[in-house]
């Protein structure tokens, strides 16, 4: 409560709770109309949001007269007693006793029509309050809090991997490099490296932060920096990490459909795409891929890599998230475990997201043997001194160990339904884009 105040102050979000009772919300006006001795607000919180009913007989002349002025955006306090109401904001409403204006807004840039995108990503920082865009950002959080739980329950234990990084995680054309006192330092491409030195600590180990490419790409599905879950197992092979990530990314769907209900209709996303995502998920080696894609007209050849056009027709063929495991050794990065039965085939995997959104996941089992790895580092033209560190744990007690990684912004995309990632992260940074 305020200091002096009796009258509650109440989230909006809990109005229920409150319907027959005096209470006081502060807010901002979402919209703003008037019909001679009445006017109508809608407010918002961030949590929610309400009809606000403004009657100049019971403000009085000077409160109503002022209530006019409201513009969008204005900050205010107002009291009174919620009811229900079907018709209204949130299915509630609330006729004004008391208002206190806190801060008339100026003209608002960011209307109900169309704008062009430079001119949404310039006011991105006010672009946050529409109703879409909180909509998508409710959905990451829940995506956010489903991840930390499904591996807090499984016994994970989250270690933070370090933003800046001596040398390269998955290659060295991407990275963003800085200068460390007298030492050339990296901000980091991920934490696996990291995650495999505490895994041969405590077992089963995450970590979960932002991560950097410097990638000259403008494409719907890239940023220069995004978030990362990553896991990592020790005594654990390819088929765990399949195991793992699709019961992982089941729990996160399941979740936002549990939680993000009006979120989803906001976005007119339509569920029923994402009730179907239950195990098991479709698995493919990359050679079966291969030859689905080849049938569907595309000119890949075997000992590619998918571009993004093959990651989403393969991906469209399947109402479920799809893993493609066994890659080409020779594509994929130098910690890779080759496939015993073929080594030309590394023991890795990329999880597909339907409706042609492509790779959310990617990941596999490491290569736990110290003559392998060198090897590895070697061709790869990779410095040993710089990994000497990371060769180590092939000597003390290694042992075979398998994770992946997860973009948040990739799978918020595609859980929300939307086109790009740019909307997918509070304040994206893109090829061309360090403003806001």
């Amino acid at each position: 409560m305020d200091p002096g105040m009796s009258i509650p102050i109440v989230s909006i979000s809990r109005i229920a709770e409150r319907v027959g009772q005096e209470v006081r919300l502060r807010g901002w006006v979402r919209h703003h109309r008037s019909s001679g001795k009445l006017q109508f607000l809608t407010l918002r919180d961030g949590a929610g949001e309400i009809q606000a009913i403004m009657s100049k007989g019971i403000l009085g002349e000077e409160q109503f007269s002022l209530a006019k002025h409201l513009t969008q955006e204005s900050s205010l306090a107002v009291t009174g007693v919620p009811r229900a109401e079907a018709r209204a904001p949130g299915g509630y409403e609330i006729e004004v006793t008391a208002l206190e204006i806190i801060h008339l807004a100026e003209p608002f840039p960011v209307q109900p029509k169309e704008h062009g995108v430079g001119f949404l990503m310039d006011h991105r920082h006010l672009w946050l309050r529409s109703t879409r865009q909180q909509a998508i950002l409710k959905i990451r959080h829940a995506i956010i809090k489903a991840c930390r739980d499904f591996f807090d329950e499984r016994e994970f234990v989250l270690i933070d991997a370090p933003i800046f990084t001596p040398n390269a995680c998955e290659g060295t054309t991407t990275l963003f490099q800085t200068q460390y006192f007298e030492e050339t330092a990296y901000l980091t491409q991920s934490g696996q490296l990291y995650e495999e030195a505490a895994a041969a600590a405590f077992g089963k180990v995450y970590c979960f932060g932002p991560t950097f490419r410097a990638e000259q790409s403008k494409t719907r599905r890239h940023l220069m920096e995004f978030w990362m879950v990553e896991p990592e197992m020790a005594f654990a092979g390819l088929p765990d990490a399949m195991d793992l990530a699709e019961a992982f990314v089941a729990m996160v769907v399941e979740r936002v459909l549990e939680t993000c209900r009006n979120e989803l209709q906001v976005l007119e996303r339509d569920v029923s795409k994402l009730e179907a995502i239950v195990p098991p998920f479709p698995r493919l080696t990359y050679d079966e891929a291969i030859l689905r894609l080849q049938g569907l007209g595309s000119s890949i050849r075997t000992g590619e890599d998918f571009g993004a056009d093959d990651e989403t027709t393969l991906s469209q063929q399947f109402e479920k998230p799809v893993l493609v495991h066994r890659y080409p050794a020779k594509i994929k990065a130098f910690y890779m475990q080759p496939d015993p039965d073929n080594p030309d085939r590394a023991l890795c995997m990329d999880m597909l997201a339907p409706e042609g959104y492509g790779e959310i996941i990617g990941g596999g089992q490491r290569i736990h043997d110290y003559g392998t790895l060198a090897a590895r580092l070697q061709d790869h033209q990779l410095s040993a001194e710089a990994f000497q560190w990371y060769l180590d744990l092939r000597r003390y007690g290694s042992v075979p160990h398998a994770g992946f990684g997860m973009g948040i912004e990739r799978a918020v995309a595609w859980i929300c339904g939307i086109a790009h990632v740019r909307e997918t992260i509070p304040f994206p940074r893109m090829l061309y884009r360090l403003y806001p």
